[in-house]
């Protein structure tokens, strides 16, 4: 009887080992693959900026999308110098037109407000719109401030160039 005990276990631990083995080798393969899409999803800022350049660079061509325009109201030009720095200084933009007064009509509280306001053109990279809407929330004095962003579809591409040298990637 030992003698079968003794073959039944010597049958069962290489079945064991080969299964301890896979799954270990599995186990492996599945943390690398997890760590592959970390990295790639962490990185991908960065790799979309190199794609641009490397497809602008190649093709002598500008990739639709991957610069905005936004408009920024505020109600003065105090206002809107401060905010405009406050992006500058955080390097969210590569520069900001401030215009002088416009005219604005809106609906506010279920009535009709006319006033006058600074139009701010801010260029900026796609990728940076919510950390610059975030930062403009942070310093407009409005509780809503208007912040509309549109896509830049072409355009000078040497324009385009100095816009990504003036922001960083993210």
């Amino acid at each position: 009887m030992t003698f079968v005990a003794t073959y039944r276990m010597e049958w069962l631990f290489p079945r064991c080992h080969k299964e301890a083995v896979f799954y270990s080798v599995f186990r492996s393969v599945l943390l690398m693959l997890c760590l592959l899409l970390v990295l790639s999803v962490s990185m991908y800022p960065g790799l979309w900026s190199i794609g641009v350049q490397l497809h602008s660079a190649l093709t002598g061509s500008y990739v639709p999308g991957h610069h905005s325009v936004l408009l920024i109201n505020s109600p003065n030009e105090q206002a809107a110098k401060d905010i405009g720095r406050a992006i500058m200084e955080r390097r969210l933009a590569a520069s900001i037109n401030i215009l002088s007064r416009t005219s604005t009509m809106y609906y506010w509280k279920g009535e009709i407000q006319d006033a006058s306001e600074i139009l701010m053109l801010v260029k900026t990279k796609t990728s940076r719109i919510q950390q610059l809407i975030d930062c403009v929330r942070f310093f407009h004095p409005y509780a809503n401030p208007e912040v509309l962003s549109f896509r830049v579809e072409d355009g000078s591409l040497a324009y385009m160039k100095w816009m990504d040298e003036a922001i960083p990637d993210d």
